[in-house]
């Protein structure tokens, strides 16, 4: 997601379904953002529920940790 400019409710809702399907096979999802898509994830709270993360190599080491 760090290359789109926008993320509506549509999108929203489809990384909740697949951060909830991550999470219902003992796996999880990390979201790499942008400043833009994530200042709207922030604005409904999301942030922490969907992991972003501002790089590739942030995600990385954030997997490492669980």
């Amino acid at each position: 997601m760090s290359t789109i400019d926008f993320v509506d409710s549509s999108g929203l809702g489809a990384l909740v379904r697949l951060v909830k399907k991550a999470k219902g096979e003992s796996g999880s999802l990390q979201v790499v953002s942008n400043p833009r898509v994530t200042q709207t994830v922030k604005l409904v709270r999301l942030e922490q529920f969907l992991s972003l993360q501002p790089n590739v190599d942030a995600a990385i080491e954030n997997l490492k940790k669980l």
